[in-house]
Order: structure tokens, then sequence, then C-alpha cells
């Protein structure tokens, strides 16, 4: 079963990269942080408290999500574009934080390549936790300006307001105590700062090459 694991912080290019990869090997690409974000919106919709960790938890094991590649469904709605808004943003890394939502996200990942076969998956803990087993291990990464500069692109705002938001979920995901943001000790980490997206994905597809070449 071929798994591509990318992970990287915000702005590092993980969702185009991946999604144009997995387009390449032929296989499903799934965005785990949609999946934080979609627990998230659906917490601030029930009017519950992000830091609440009982009750962020059982929300997490009952909500219903159906994500592919383009949408994302939240107990029947689609929140494809609502994932995205400022408030979910401010709270994502709240809910991330929480341990038993990541155990129960973890699970249905893992339950989704199970029934795709395979995939590339992008996140911050996939090749570290998810899928310590990874066919190909990626961590993305580019200078905070770059990263900034690719947020106001897509979204507009300040590039110095965005950099700070970024700088604050970065030091969120590192340091928080269940699978923090960080690079597998076998990731191949790439700089995208100053590269195409195009020229990324050509590494990698000859990185997987090369990989199961030596499985044989």
């Amino acid at each position: 079963m071929k798994i591509v694991a990318i992970d990287g912080p915000a702005g590092a290019g993980k969702s185009t990269v991946a999604r144009q990869l997995a387009h390449r090997l032929g296989v499903p690409y799934l965005d785990t942080g949609a999946m934080y974000r979609g627990v998230t919106f659906a917490v601030l919709k029930n009017g519950i408290e992000p830091d609440s960790v009982a009750e962020v938890a059982n929300l997490a094991r009952t909500v219903k999500l159906i994500i592919d590649e383009t949408t994302l469904f939240v107990d029947g709605f689609d929140a494809t574009d609502a994932i995205r808004r400022d408030d979910v943003t401010a709270a994502v890394s709240a809910v991330s934080a929480n341990s038993q939502v990541r155990e129960e996200l973890r699970n249905r990942q893992r339950e989704w390549i199970r029934e795709h076969q395979g995939g590339v998956v992008e996140g911050r803990d996939i090749g570290t936790v998810v899928f310590p087993e990874a066919t190909l291990k990626v961590y993305l990464t580019a200078s905070p300006r770059v990263r900034a500069q690719r947020r106001v692109s897509q979204n507009g705002g300040d590039v110095n307001q965005i950099a700070a938001a970024i700088a604050e979920r970065d030091l969120k995901d590192s340091t928080r105590l269940d699978s923090p943001l960080r690079e597998a000790s076998d990731s191949v980490v790439i700089d995208t700062s100053n590269r195409s997206v195009d020229d990324v994905v050509a590494q990698l597809v000859d990185l997987v090459d090369i990989v199961e070449s030596r499985r044989g």
C-alpha cells in the first residue's frame, strides 16, 4: 500500500503539493487539517468553548465528517468554505491540542487510508504519528515571510499580521504535548521558498520511485 506522508507548518505549500502529487501518482489525497477544522467548525456551531476538553472530545467522537479531495461535509452541511473562516482558524489550535480529538481523528485517518488502499496524506503529525510506516515521509517548509506572502496572495490581508498569526500557530503546534509538529527522523526536508510547485512535485515523484524500487 502506497502512503506518502507530508507534514509541515502553515503556508509551506503542503496542500497544493500533496494534491498535485496525488494526481501524478494516481492515488487519493487526504487533507487532515481540514478534518481538524471540520471538528472546530462543529464546536463553534454548537456553542462549545474550544478549550473545553471533555465537551470538544465528545463532539469529535460523534460528528460526521465526509471528506474528499475538494469538499468537506460536517454533519451533512457543506463546510468546505466555512472551515477557512477567521473564527475557525483562531480556534483550531486549541481543538487540535486536545489529545482525545487527536486520537479520534487519527483513527479516522487510518480507516480512510485502509478504505482507499493508500494515498497522499498531509498534515502536521502524519509521518511522526499517524503513518510512521509511510512509503515516503516529507517535511515541507519555507521562510516565514514567504509563507505569509502566500497566505496573503490566497486570502488577502496584511502580510505583517498574517506573519504574526502564522508564527503564533507554529508555536502552538510545535509545543503541544500530543504529537507536536516536527520532522520525522527519516523525513526528506524540502524548503519550498524559492521553488515552483511543479519542481517540488517532480522531485517527490522521483523519490517515491526510488523508495519503491529499493523495496522491490
